[in-house]
């Protein structure tokens, strides 16, 4: 049994009653911060900020294209994660203009990814953000860098965690972060964690910027570099016959967009090929959360996919003996791609390093038949030209689903296997950078750590 014996008196000053906020760790952890030169988040900071009034949210509309508008699951453990952010115009930018990112500040999630911290660095010309982040303006003589690496280190994360209150949703109000404990070291270990953690967001920036090259050099072969730019000027309405519904099966408006036709159009004066014909395309499968453990093998489902990597994050696990029955059918291997069909549909990940996992039934498994680049298919179809097809099949009122069926129809450009390549070695190049960025940011919060326990 855990348990703490707390005096009346904390409870006063503390304000909370429940036995979890006082749990051993947390206390240590609170106790290690107090015995050594520290400061309070609110003695550091110029502002703390997280949303304006919570009732302008009405006046959100997403838009395709516009200023990014961030929520606690845009940060991630260091970065700021724009893949699947969402987008704003600049009228709604004005009504929420309280809500702006600025340079420097550090974003804190307060509700979801509970926790994450990043620093806003090399922003777009404007960003706003959600009612679940907070911004940290520091004073000049505080490092954004440093905080941000401390609050995703395990003395950081430990006194955020310890704070979430509500009992559907976990969430932390504003006023409570100005309690966080932040240590204080000589300028020379300070600028030596900035450096760091500035070094892994240039490898992450270089991370993109070298994906960013793969998908031009594809979408150069396929005569779409200036697709999005042409969709913007493209109408929202089609006219179509009944018998063209009917052989589509679909009767709502949106999947006979006129931007879709337009892709397919462009895409049949080349090489194509249906996804079906070149992979084989296996199922995963649902195990029940009964099966779920806190240690084992892992359980690899939607959530866990990004087109880079697997992401370890409220991760779940299957005991040996499940994964020892269920591995020959279920397990990638290096070569195949794993491709999400619900929830977030299009999401491909190509498998460069064993995994020892079993895969869930909203995961595919894409097997190549022929002579094709895992790394080359993985990226055609989380590119506009999948995006697109995705978009326009995929349905469901609450959980978005992408039938095998739809998976297989998918149309994927062949380009000669010398192109292929070249696109190949540049995703993997990306990937390869990505990974130096998250180990710099490792070896930054291990050092902060060091640095704390080593203090007498």
């Amino acid at each position: 049994m855990t348990y703490s014996i707390i005096h009346k008196s904390q409870l006063e000053v503390s304000k909370r009653l429940d036995a979890e906020y006082y749990q051993p760790e947390f206390l240590a952890v609170e106790k290690k911060i107090k015995s050594m030169p520290h400061e309070t988040l609110e003695n550091i900071c110029k502002s703390l900020v997280s949303f304006g009034a919570y009732d302008l949210t009405n006046y959100i509309k997403w838009v395709e294209k516009g200023i990014p508008f961030l929520v606690a699951e845009n940060i991630k453990d260091g970065f700021i994660d724009y893949d699947n952010v969402r987008y704003i115009d600049e009228s709604v930018d004005e009504i929420l203009k309280k809500s702006r990112v600025k340079e420097n500040q550090v974003l804190l999630g307060m509700s979801g990814s509970v926790g994450e911290a990043a620093i806003a660095r090399l922003l777009p010309a404007k960003t706003n953000s959600n009612q679940d982040i907070v911004k940290i303006t520091l004073k000049e003589s505080f490092s954004p860098y440093f905080l941000a690496i401390f609050l995703n280190s395990k003395y950081g994360k430990s006194q955020v965690l310890r704070l979430p209150v509500g009992s559907v949703q976990q969430h932390i109000f504003l006023w409570q972060t100005k309690s966080l404990l932040v240590p204080t070291f000589p300028d020379s270990f300070i600028n030596e964690v900035e450096q760091l953690y500035k070094n892994a967001l240039d490898q992450s920036q270089n991370s993109k910027n070298t994906y960013r090259q793969a998908e031009q050099i594809l979408l150069d072969e396929l005569g779409l570099a200036d697709f999005e730019k042409e969709m913007e000027n493209c109408p929202n309405f089609s006219i179509v016959n009944l018998s063209e519904a009917k052989v589509a099966h679909r009767f709502d408006a949106e999947y006979f967009l006129p931007k879709y036709e337009t892709l397919f159009s462009k895409l049949r004066t080349g090489k194509i090929k249906k996804l079906g014909d070149i992979a084989t395309v296996k199922k995963g499968i649902e195990t029940g959360a009964a099966a779920y453990q806190e240690n084992g093998k892992l359980f690899i489902r939607v959530s866990s996919i990004s087109r880079e990597e697997l992401i370890d994050k409220d991760q779940k696990y299957l005991s040996d003996e499940l994964y020892e029955k269920l591995k020959k059918n279920f397990e990638p291997k290096i070569g195949e791609i794993l491709l999400t069909k619900d929830a977030s549909p299009g999401v491909a990940f190509a498998v460069a390093e064993p995994i020892e996992g079993i895969i869930c039934g909203g995961i595919l498994r894409l097997i190549p038949k022929e002579r094709i680049e895992s790394e080359y298919l993985s990226l055609c179809i989380n590119s506009i030209l999948g995006k697109f097809q995705v978009e326009r099949d995929a349905g469901g009122s609450i959980i978005t689903h992408w039938k095998p069926e739809q998976v297989k129809n998918l149309l994927v450009p062949i380009l000669p296997i010398e192109t292929q390549r070249k696109i190949a070695v540049l995703v993997r190049q990306s990937r390869e950078t990505r990974k130096k960025a998250k180990e710099l940011l490792e070896t930054a919060k291990q050092k902060v750590e060091e640095a704390i326990e080593n203090q007498k």
